[in-house]
């Protein structure tokens, strides 16, 4: 097993806001990944996974984004995301930035867990940034929010008045809590989710508004992967009690019809919950060679 090196550090946005970032590097590289968190989430929660990668000689790198864990020093600043534009310009940066200032010759992938998935799959279908996803070795998705399970679905009425008052108070606060056990159904990682004060659950209305927007234009269609997409990888849990695992399947199976066999996986792990990289302990490591696999196997 490889020793690898984790550095902490700050990342600088576009304007100038300063976020958490932190690196998991190999001795020696033979790819990279660039990971993108979901809702009430920081990078930290994969370490695991991460080590394991870079053990794997995967070079890997994320950020807390803007809103979340430590780039969110104080109350007013949870959750206060900005609109998807502000959002994908956010994740353009660092991504460029890990493309051609580490390893430059190394195939890059990008990854999202859950809201960072349906992020990931946001910016692979807006034209503005074909000539960058273009540049990728893939994308991967993992239990990505393109559509809730019933039990997370708010109602139209709920939609409509959400979206409304985003409109008239775009960085007024909701705290919204999830039922952990719905996410996680290791008893450890409940504990540790219940107790993780970055795990704030707060976002401001425009947050919400726009993250339920992707998810409707994710799930209807009306966002189309952008040609030049070399390959996709998409993971869920069939009892995820957050994201809908149904949503997933149509979405990938409309979305990489024209795409080569071998250039696109959708990965069904029978009875796991929504936090894919912390299910049972027994399960992880399995999720980490399955991750690996794939990332080396198009290095």
């Amino acid at each position: 097993m490889s020793e690898i090196t984790i550095t902490e550090g700050e990342f600088r946005l576009p304007d100038g806001v300063a976020v958490y970032q932190k690196t998991w590097s190999p001795p020696i590289p033979k790819a990279k990944l660039v990971h993108f968190h979901g809702f009430s989430d920081h990078i930290n929660n994969s370490n695991e996974l991460f080590t394991n990668l870079a053990q794997q000689g995967i070079h890997v790198s994320g950020i807390d984004q803007r809103g979340w864990g430590r780039s969110a020093p104080t109350k007013a600043s949870r959750g206060n995301t900005g609109p998807t534009p502000f959002i994908l310009a956010d994740l353009a940066s660092f991504i460029k930035s890990q493309q051609s200032e580490i390893y430059p010759d190394l195939p890059l992938f990008i990854s999202g867990h859950s809201m960072g998935g349906g992020l990931v799959a946001t910016l692979a279908s807006t034209p503005e940034y074909q000539p960058l996803v273009s540049s990728f070795r893939g994308i991967i998705l993992l239990a990505p929010l393109i559509g809730l399970t019933p039990m997370q679905t708010p109602s139209s009425v709920t939609v409509f008045l959400g979206r409304l008052a985003g409109k008239l108070l775009p960085h007024h606060q909701l705290t919204q809590r999830m039922k952990i056990e719905s996410i996680a159904r290791d008893p450890d990682v409940q504990t540790m989710l219940r107790s993780d004060p970055l795990n704030h659950g707060t976002g401001t209305l425009e947050m919400f508004a726009a993250m339920l927007d992707r998810t409707a234009d994710l799930s209807s269609g009306k966002l189309v992967l952008q040609d030049g997409v070399r390959s996709v990888y998409l993971a869920h849990g069939n009892a995820d009690g957050c994201t809908s695992f149904e949503a997933s399947r149509k979405w990938f199976d409309s979305q990489t019809g024209g795409m080569l066999q071998g250039d696109k996986c959708f990965k069904e792990y029978d009875g796991w919950c929504h936090v894919l990289h912390l299910d049972s302990k027994d399960n992880r490591k399995t999720y980490a060679d399955d991750l690996a696999g794939w990332i080396l196997g198009r290095e």
